[in-house]
């Protein structure tokens, strides 16, 4: 079957809000009609995409995955049609993708002073898709944390960062001054293998309310500081290296310039 692309942003839609009312208004069509769209989609897939009672919608196991599929595919074509809108008007434009808690800003600003001709965009890789934006096309360079995929890319080391504990105030482990990976046994940590979330608010929410604990970046946890959470160094956990990363065949000159300016702010 040709996959509706129609469809599928009917589909994201209700899947983030998940409220037909509210998808509907968003997409500013008539809640029936979306309705119909959605059970429609669902019969040509072969599969339920929602849970529905008369309260709440949830995504089904099927309906999960293609929702998580359905973000890099739509931005994908959101970024295919924009290349194309800059081509016709001779528009320059680089796109960096960025870790979670990482910044970019100062040489982004550089570059800026340096090229005014050139439009800069970001785009956060959120942990579900790292490397992704890199490869459908959306960002032509990535400031990212391992783990990720590096097959095919030019991969430069720029920094290290250590991971920390994020815990409830209200833990028993929060007044102490440090952690080591022994303090931990027996706790529910959060991760990809115990509990998968969507997002980093997902996550700290889940961390705020008892649900668990998460070893994440400092940067990050830094990012998303909220007084009902703290963090602690847990000093034997592994780190974290962050890289500049492009596709090991872009001889672009402005994107070598990005990465000559990039590699010596980032790396001070």
């Amino acid at each position: 079957m040709d996959l509706d692309l129609r469809k599928l942003r009917y589909f994201a839609a209700v899947a983030e809000h998940r409220h037909f009312g509210r998808a509907a208004e968003k997409l500013y069509i008539a809640q029936p009609v979306l309705s119909r769209q959605i059970k429609a989609f669902e019969q040509e897939l072969e599969c339920s995409l929602f849970v529905r009672t008369t309260r709440t919608v949830e995504l089904t196991a099927a309906g999960q995955q293609l929702y998580e599929e359905a973000q890099g595919i739509l931005a994908a074509i959101d970024a295919a049609l924009r290349r194309v809108r800059d081509a016709d008007s001779g528009a320059r434009r680089l796109v960096v993708a960025f870790s979670p808690g990482l910044r970019v800003s100062e040489a982004i600003r550089e570059f800026g002073a340096r090229h005014p001709e050139v439009e800069t965009d970001v785009i956060p890789a959120q942990w579900r898709e790292r490397d992704t934006p890199l490869r459908d096309g959306r960002a032509q360079i990535g400031y990212l944390r391992r783990p990720f995929d590096d097959t095919g890319m030019r991969t430069i080391p720029v920094g290290y960062e250590p991971r920390v504990l994020c815990m409830p105030v209200t833990h028993p482990l929060a007044a102490r001054p440090k952690l080591t990976l022994a303090d931990l046994e027996g706790e529910p940590i959060l991760d990809f293998a115990n509990r998968r979330t969507a997002t980093l608010e997902e996550k700290f929410e889940l961390i705020a309310s008892g649900h668990g604990l998460a070893l994440v970046p400092l940067s990050v946890a830094r990012a998303y500081l909220r007084p009902d959470v703290v963090h602690l160094p847990v000093v034997d956990a592994p780190g974290a290296e962050t890289c500049l990363v492009v596709a090991a065949d872009n001889r672009d000159k402005l994107l070598r310039e990005f990465l000559d300016i990039a590699m010596t702010t980032l790396r001070q």
